[in-house]
């Protein structure tokens, strides 16, 4: 049995309306190697499921669905669930309510990865569906050809359903803290390149991602709940000793992280949550007049 170069894992709840693209965006690719779709399916009350079994009875070769749960686990142990099953040379995320446009998605990814040994991702643009059925061309986060985690590190640019990335628990396990937080991307492509590995960006639209459904539709109402969670899981790599290499880097980003926290606790009018992050951040600044100012200047805005 010819090994598999591509994993591609699929988290999927409740999403009879999308996981038939989803799919078949995958089962389109043409590729010059093996490749696998491995379904995490989260116990769903609607025909998911059975989309995702009639699928994978159809195509036993191609896709690794994985057993039923007996109830829903939720979004985060199913992405562990799923990726730890993923026994690629690299992996890919397409989520269930996502889907690719793009049939040589995987096979340009693959090649810029071998071609660049010094790459340990690649990620492309992306086109953005909203609810109304308007699709646009997103402007990316980061439009730099090559970047690395001294970028990523102060958050994430990289749309999910465009990645594909080195299967690095093939040399370490990834990390059990991961599952304390309501997503995995950011930090898993963190821990990918926290010993050495750049950043790709592959200059065209491959991929499909659905704006204001789903999980992290609801995370994304107040700007407030992401950084907080970001500045969380940037803890958690600050007190694991395999990012020991990147401490630095890693309290720049909290500093940045608590800025833009106090920022967007005044927007939605929390003042005093504001406040405090104003007096724990400007004792440990040079420039504490450009921060005051900052701080005022963003409570005055949100009238």
């Amino acid at each position: 049995m010819s090994k598999i170069t591509v994993s591609i894992f699929m988290l999927t709840y409740n999403q009879e309306a999308y996981i038939s693209q989803a799919i078949e965006g995958v089962l389109m690719q043409k590729t010059n190697f093996k490749y696998q779709l491995v379904i995490g399916e989260d116990c769903s009350t609607d025909k998911t499921r059975s989309i995702c079994e009639a699928y994978q009875q159809h195509y036993p070769e191609k896709i690794k669905l994985l057993p039923q749960q007996d109830k829903n686990m939720g979004l985060i142990a199913n992405y562990m669930r799923t990726i730890k099953a993923c026994d690629g040379k690299y992996i890919a995320i397409c989520d269930g309510d996502d889907y690719w446009v793009d049939e040589y998605k995987l096979q340009k990814q693959v090649d810029v990865l071998e071609q660049n040994k010094d790459c340990s991702i690649v990620f492309s643009k992306v086109y953005k569906w909203y609810p109304d059925g308007n699709v646009i061309k997103a402007i990316p986060l980061s439009e730099k050809q090559i970047t690395g985690f001294n970028n990523l590190v102060y958050g994430n640019f990289i749309p999910s359903v465009t990645a594909l990335f080195k299967n690095e628990q093939q040399r370490e396990s990834l990390p059990e803290w991961i599952i304390n937080f309501p997503y995995g991307d950011w930090p898993t492509y963190l821990w990918t390149i926290k010993d050495q590995g750049k950043i790709y960006l592959l200059n065209e639209y491959t991929a499909v991602y659905r704006m204001d459904i789903g999980a992290s539709a609801k995370l994304r109402r107040k700007n407030s709940v992401i950084v907080r969670v970001n500045i969380a899981i940037l803890n958690a790599m600050l007190n694991d000793e395999k990012f020991k290499s990147r401490i630095s880097e890693i309290k720049d980003s909290i500093m940045k992280h608590q800025k833009q926290l106090m920022l967007s606790l005044n927007r939605e009018k929390a003042y005093l949550e504001a406040l405090k992050i104003y007096l724990t951040v400007i004792f440990k600044l040079n420039n504490r007049l450009k921060f005051t100012k900052l701080y005022l200047y963003s409570i005055k805005n949100s009238f």
